[in-house]
């Protein structure tokens, strides 16, 4: 079973309103927004170590990842 810990937030009482008079479930909303962040900022980090790496494969050619993958595949 997941483990969950509580995040508590502080807003106006005219921005609680106006989410009350919209429908907007802040549970719901915050939880999703988080979610997004965290994989916004994964995305970020994998991006940032292809391009650490992204020199190293450019000297690879084409046909050396053709012929990587024929040589596995006779290999089964």
């Amino acid at each position: 079973m997941a483990k969950y810990e509580t995040i508590s937030v502080k807003v106006s009482s005219e921005l609680k309103a106006k989410l009350a008079q919209y429908g907007v479930k802040t549970g719901e909303f915050v939880r999703s927004a988080l979610k997004e962040e965290v994989r916004r900022r994964q995305l970020e980090e994998i991006e940032k170590r292809l391009d650490a790496i992204r020199p190293a494969l450019e000297k690879i050619g084409t046909e050396d990842i053709v012929d990587s993958i024929r040589e596995d595949r006779m290999r089964r």
